[in-house]
């Protein structure tokens, strides 16, 4: 078995796929409308990785506080200063363990985007 994506919904797809793009350089790889549901699918070009599905649907949707989706960024120093350049509060941290550190941004929808920098 292979983890393939994680769906969140979103209540504007265009303003959710530039927040991933710009912030984080996920591509769309798929778009399409099934019925009254427009999807997005979004990666990097490496085949096989898990992707995050954008989910829109003019139907209010609930959101969990506690569910996040993390991704992994090169320097989290550099990602704080691409944050603020961009005008993005954290939502929390940084928190520093033992070889990594991370921090929290929230998405245009209120989902947690957890930012992990391994420092081994």
């Amino acid at each position: 078995m292979r983890f393939l994506w994680t769906t969140i919904p979103v209540t504007n797809l265009d303003r959710s796929i530039a927040f991933y793009g710009d912030l984080l350089g996920l591509q769309v790889k798929r778009r399409y409308a099934v019925g009254a549901l427009e999807l997005a699918f979004l990666g990097y070009e490496r085949q096989g990785e898990t992707e995050l599905e954008l989910i829109y649907t003019e139907v209010p949707q609930a959101f969990a506080d506690s569910v996040s989706i993390g991704f992994e960024v090169e320097s989290l120093d550099a990602m704080q200063k691409t944050l603020e350049e961009k005008g993005i509060d954290l939502s929390g941290g940084p928190f520093v363990g033992d070889g990594h550190a991370f921090i929290f941004v929230k998405d245009p929808d209120g989902m947690n985007v957890q930012l992990f920098e391994n420092r081994l």
